[in-house]
């Protein structure tokens, strides 16, 4: 654990330094083609840096923050688009702004990704739900395949936040940022369009419309026209997304691509654009489907879909076994660490 924890810090300590270049240097080159050139070896260094790196929760973390959320924004970047543009006051907005999933921005109540505060006593609650999931692995030869596939389901969506919110919370304290919701309780959606637009991982959510849906619709709806632009922006936008939980899957996993994890994006932006199209003819008849009705569905459709395509590879190759497994010797590492009259 002590050396996963050394090479865990030296792997930031390269990314920090490879931002400073960017902030220094590849800021003063004008946007475009020639700053995305300077930026070529940052980008792949944040593709290398992780591999470095074996264990779930502190590799899962920096594979998603370098190889996705900050090679796309370092892609924006390139072109002046935000978050990094315009170019944050000091170096260490820049940074923050950069290596973690957070979107500082004046709050806007007219849109989806505005800012509320953190609930405190909400995520003490789900922190000890968490806490209880964890335990109740231990059981798990007496439990029905479904249980663990809700046990699942509420384990990525609670560590997941989790993990992104302890992210937030010292950026949000020390530069006083607004910063976006990452999450809007999702399993209140009523639609998957409701789910992955305006309620699931957000930061993410926001990062593939800047720069995948807005510059494909732009750049096809003079020919296909807007509705079509817009279903065909979506399915790119969710093909994209399957192709960086394909890589995220071959670092934790260090196993060839199945594709499945792509088939399940695939798939929901099939689905997510065929239901945007059936509720716009639903809407014009004056049908809508009640949510105590359409949230259920809709939360059943990414269970049975994500124990079909999202978690097998996960569970096949190790992956899961490896992230429980993990609780048990952070445990441990603490202890040995801490007073022992701590636990006495």
């Amino acid at each position: 654990m002590e050396g996963e924890i050394e090479t865990f810090i030296k792997v930031w300590i390269i990314a920090i330094a490879s931002l400073c270049y960017c902030y220094y240097i590849s800021s003063k080159i004008p946007k475009g083609i020639l700053r995305l050139l300077s930026i070529l070896p940052i980008l792949y260094l944040f593709l290398i840096l992780p591999l470095n790196l074996y264990s779930f929760h502190l590799g899962g973390p920096t594979i998603f923050f370098l190889v996705w959320l900050s090679t796309f924004k370092l892609i924006l970047f390139s072109f002046n688009q935000p978050p990094l543009s315009p170019l944050p006051n000091n170096i260490f907005h820049f940074i923050s702004i950069a290596s973690l999933p957070i979107n500082p921005q004046k709050p806007n109540p007219t849109t989806f990704f505005s800012s509320k505060k953190p609930n405190l006593p909400l995520t003490c609650f789900k922190v000890v739900i968490l806490g209880v999931i964890i335990c109740c692995y231990d059981y798990s030869e007496h439990m029905h395949p479904y249980f663990i596939l809700f046990l699942y389901c509420c384990h990525m969506y609670l560590g997941i936040e989790l993990v992104l919110a302890l992210c937030a919370a010292p950026v949000r304290t020390l530069f006083g940022f607004e910063i976006e919701s990452q999450f809007n309780e999702p399993y209140l959606s009523t639609s998957l369009q409701d789910f992955w637009g305006r309620r699931w991982n957000l930061m993410v959510t926001r990062t593939l419309r800047l720069t995948v849906y807005n510059p494909i619709r732009h750049v096809i709806k003079s020919n296909v026209g807007s509705t079509w632009a817009n279903y065909i922006a979506t399915l790119a936008t969710f093909v994209v997304s399957g192709l960086m939980h394909e890589i995220i899957y071959y670092y934790l996993a260090r196993v060839s691509p199945t594709w499945e994890v792509t088939w399940f994006f695939v798939l929901h932006g099939v689905f997510t654009s065929v239901e945007v199209a059936v509720k716009k003819i639903a809407l014009r008849r004056g049908w809508r489907l009640h949510r105590a009705i359409s949230g259920p569905l809709t939360l059943a459709f990414l269970a049975v879909t994500g124990n079909w395509l999202f978690f097998p590879p996960l569970e096949r190759n190790g992956v899961v076994t490896k992230a429980i497994g993990e609780y048990a010797i952070m445990v441990d590492f603490v202890k040995d660490k801490l007073p022992l009259h701590l636990f006495s």
